[in-house]
């Protein structure tokens, strides 16, 4: 399903052809492929990326599409990865109480992921924070889940769009009636179908999610 095949649908459902309307549809789709991946987290939406930490910086920019992190390693001279430890970010402030102390610094044994609001990473807002402080230049890899690129920036269909189609289309048809102020019951309605699709597809996302789970696991080394 294209984008135009999309927006004919919706207009076709709700008999709107007006102006505003047709112009804030891009922005109902969105908000519809936002609403999903908030909801399923789809596993095998998976990236590995490197980068690098620098001396006295205990913050690493994530990537515009990134969502949250499945693992971040240190990668040293020989190759060898050594993988910190997931932790949450008041865990981060506690550990490292004054990040200018350079008796404290050294290899990092543990990161965050940052919450969008309390960043300024990334385009998406994103940022990963470690501990201790790095003493040196380390060269990490991040494996992440991403965000695809959104319908209304493709010529051609998307994985949700190809693979939830339906639940595109109903969860538009609520986006369209919440604009319209349409009829609470047709909304009601349709968010119910939302609601099941989003089960078929949470039922889709992890079964796929096990059987490429292979793929990804890797010998982890403990940061000592």
């Amino acid at each position: 399903m294209t984008l135009a095949e999309l927006k004919t649908i919706i207009q076709d459902y709700v008999q709107n052809t007006e102006t505003t309307f047709v112009n804030t549809l891009n922005d109902m789709i969105e908000n519809v492929e936002e609403r999903i991946f908030e909801i399923v987290q789809f596993d095998f939406f998976r990236k590995n990326v490197t980068g690098s930490l620098t001396v006295g910086n205990t913050y690493l920019t994530a990537p515009s599409d990134f969502q949250l992190s499945f693992s971040l390693a240190v990668v040293d001279s020989n190759g060898a990865y050594h993988y910190l430890d997931k932790k949450h970010t008041s865990f981060m402030r506690e550990y490292d109480t004054d990040p200018t102390d350079t008796n404290a610094r050294g290899m990092p044994k543990y990161y965050a992921d940052f919450d969008k609001e309390l960043s300024t990473g990334s385009d998406n807002g994103s940022t990963l924070i470690v501990a201790p402080v790095p003493d040196a230049a380390y060269s990490v890899e991040l494996h992440y889940l991403y965000k695809p690129s959104s319908l209304t920036s493709q010529t051609t269909g998307t994985w949700l769009s190809e693979n939830a189609r339906n639940a595109m289309i109903y969860g538009s048809l609520v986006e369209a009636y919440t604009f319209m102020k349409g009829d609470l019951e047709l909304m009601n309605l349709y968010e119910s179908r939302f609601q099941q699709e989003i089960s078929r597809l949470k039922n889709k996302a992890e079964a796929r999610g096990r059987r490429d789970e292979y793929r990804y696991d890797s010998l982890r080394l403990p940061v000592t």
